[in-house]
């Protein structure tokens, strides 16, 4: 997984709309990219939308926000739409942005097995360095998780 101190990783999917998003939009400003398993789900949702309320205090920080999952362009628009979310979502389908940050995981539920998303928030500088990683996301206070932070 990607560390603190790492370089923003090299990457381009499709948002909501169906817009290219690049990572090379983002150099020169501060960047939040949190991956979350599934669109609409609960605890997706709650951090999904938490995130949506903090928005521009976020940006008064100077922040760009970001969602990335591995749900389909259309679920992420309905998502989108549905909690009319400020900021964009990206669809992975083929995982690999998650493949990059290395969030995506064998992971443990029920006592089956599978592969998803680990739930797991970056930020990166102007210089697209990453500052911090929270790992154990609290989806109702996510973007409190965020501002509590150093240096925010």
């Amino acid at each position: 997984m990607l560390k603190i101190g790492d370089t923003l990783p090299a990457f381009e999917g499709k948002n909501q709309d169906g817009n290219l998003i690049s990572s090379q939009q983002f150099i020169g400003k501060k960047l939040i990219i949190f991956f979350y398993p599934k669109a609409s789900t609960p605890g997706c949702t709650a951090e999904a939308c938490d995130l949506s309320d903090h928005f521009s205090e976020l940006q008064k920080h100077g922040y760009q926000l970001i969602g990335i999952s591995a749900d389909a362009v259309e679920k992420q628009k309905k998502f989108h739409s549905k909690y009319q979310l400020k900021y964009d979502l990206i669809a992975d389908e083929e995982k690999v942005i998650c493949e990059r940050f290395g969030v995506w995981q064998l992971k443990k539920f029920m006592g089956k097995e599978f592969m998803g998303i680990v739930r797991t928030t970056f930020i990166f500088d102007e210089k697209g360095i990453c500052t911090h990683r929270i790992d154990k996301v609290k989806t109702k206070e996510a973007a409190q998780q965020i501002l509590e932070l150093e240096n925010i």
